[in-house]
This record gives C-alpha cells, structure tokens and sequence, in this order.
C-alpha cells in the first residue's frame, strides 16, 4: 500500500471521528455550525460536520456546591460566619451556554452576594431560630435571578453558623436561666398542686379526727420498715387526753376526800 492511500486512509479515520460523538442520558450537546447556534441535540449518536461544526457538552444533573464561608453581620450587629449548599441543575442547555460565560461560576457567585445580603436582614435569633424560612427565601431570590440562564436552583441550605466566643458565653448564660425558670416554675406548680391535695386531705381528716391518728400509725410503720435505729416520731397530743381526764378526775376525789378529812376534824 503507498503512501498516499495510507495518509488518505488516516485523514478519513480522524475525520469520522471527529464527527461521530456519543452522548450519554444525562449529557446534552450544544452545537454551533460556523459560530451560530443551531440548537442542543442529545442523548446518544450525534454526527458533526468535521470542522465546521462545534459541540459544547453540558450535564442535566443535579449539582451540589459549597458556598464559601461568608462574614455576615446580622441586623442586631453581630459578627458571623456562615456556609451554605446549593443545589441546582441545567433546564436549557442552550441558554446556560450562550447567555452566561460558566455557570457553575456565576450561579456561586451570586449564591453568596444573596446569602450576606439576606442574612445580613435578620437578627440572630431568628437565623437560628427560622433556618428553615430563610433557606427557602434563598431558594427564592437565587432562582428567579439565575433562570435566564437556564438553571434552576431547587434548594438553599445553611449548613453551619460560626459564632464569636463571647456570643457563644452569652447564649450558654441565657440558656442556663431559662432552664432555671423552667425549673422554678415547675416546682412552684408541683407546691400549688401539693397544697390542694392537703387541703383536700384536711377536709376529710377533720370530719373523723380517728383518721388522723390511723395516718400517724401508718406513718410510723413505713419509717420503721426502712431498719432505722432511731425514729423521730410526732405523738398527737389527743391520744393524751383520756389520761387528762384520768388525771382530773383523780386530783379532784383527792381534793374532796381531804375536804371532808377536814369538815369532820
């Protein structure tokens, strides 16, 4: 075989292949013919016109990026630190092409500019407390901005707020005193509702006093079954007072026997 034929087998092998390509499901092509869009072709077998045509591949996937740590202070001035994570992907291949130069560069670029300036709006307690609105606020604002370009931002998440130490001090110190009123108030309620079962208790008591000292009992045999040695125990002054009347009663045939000792002497 000569020369000629072999050179001209070559060039006819690298010009097929040239403009044979293979797209996959999630590819699209752009193809410019002599630098005008002629449209987006794809999946699968596309065939070129070797050095006239011009194909520029884009991904239909959905893209997960880091936005950059941003400085942001709050509307209630305070310093922060925030990242986010947007997720995104190509709806026109063409568009994302021919209207803006990278757009995985410009849709970044504009993610952070609208995460200082949104944050930038809310207090502190509400970035931390309303994450969820403002992630969707986000969402929002980044789609309708970036849909000339063909893209279409489906979600915004904050993923991590960065605080100074000394608000980090502050927020632990409001967190402790309000764990302490809960307490607070929950003992105070438990007191209040204690205080109406012994009123309650009372009442019954005191329609038969015999109750009381059948508590008393009852307490005192709870005590002595926890195998203490000593026991501190109250003894109503009521279980008393038949021996009072014992006693009276005695003083005063004493008194009158001495009465009559004296009448006959």
């Amino acid at each position: 075989m000569s020369m000629p034929i072999i050179f001209i087998v070559v060039v006819g092998l690298f010009i097929l292949a040239s403009a044979i390509r293979v797209l996959n499901e999630y590819e699209r092509g752009v193809i410019f013919r002599l630098g005008r869009l002629i449209g987006d072709k794809g999946p699968g077998l596309i065939i070129l016109i070797p050095i006239i045509d011009k194909m520029i591949k884009i991904s239909l996937r959905l893209e997960t990026r880091d936005v950059p740590p941003q400085d942001v202070i709050t509307k209630d001035n305070v310093s922060v630190q925030v990242n986010a994570v947007i997720y995104f992907r190509v709806m026109e291949p063409s568009k994302a092409v021919v209207v803006v130069q990278n757009y995985i560069f410009a849709t970044l670029q504009f993610a952070q500019t609208t995460l200082r300036s949104v944050l930038g709006q809310v207090e502190l307690d509400d970035l931390l407390s309303s994450r969820d609105k403002i992630n969707r606020e986000l969402q929002e604002i980044i789609d309708r901005h970036t849909d000339p370009w063909g893209i279409k931002v489906s979600n915004v998440e904050i993923k991590h707020i960065d605080l100074p130490k000394e608000m980090q001090r502050a927020w632990a110190k409001q967190s402790e005193a309000e764990r302490e009123r809960r307490a607070k108030i929950t003992h105070a309620e438990g007191e209040h509702q204690a205080s109406i079962k012994l009123a309650q208790a009372a009442a019954v008591i005191a329609k038969d006093p015999i109750a009381l000292q059948l508590r008393y009992l009852q307490t005192l045999n709870e005590v002595a079954a926890e195998n203490n040695s000593t026991v501190v125990f109250p003894i109503p002054i009521d279980l008393f007072k038949p021996f009072y009347k014992m006693t009276e009663v005695s003083s005063e045939a004493g008194k009158s026997s001495e009465l009559e000792t004296s009448d006959q002497v």
